[in-house]
């Protein structure tokens, strides 16, 4: 299920919620229906040169090499 960003009209709190794109999710704060869906930003890729090589960092830490060419992971 997609994260979506929702403003209750009762309480006029925001939240961050798990659920599906049809459901009706209550306020957290108020218990409330009166929940209004935001639209969100998309991210921009990470394409800089600085989040590529902390991406690789992570992975080579992590074991894999998913994010790496076939040429540089030598095989």
């Amino acid at each position: 299920m997609p994260l979506y960003g929702f403003h209750c009209r009762n309480c006029d709190k925001e939240s961050e919620l798990l659920v599906g794109l049809s459901d009706k999710p209550r306020c957290p704060h108020c218990g409330g229906r009166k929940m209004e869906r935001l639209l969100s930003r998309p991210a921009p890729p990470g394409k800089s040169k600085g989040l590529v090589q902390a991406a690789r960092a992570r992975a080579a830490r992590e074991g894999h090499f998913s994010n790496y060419s076939r040429k540089e992971r030598g095989g």
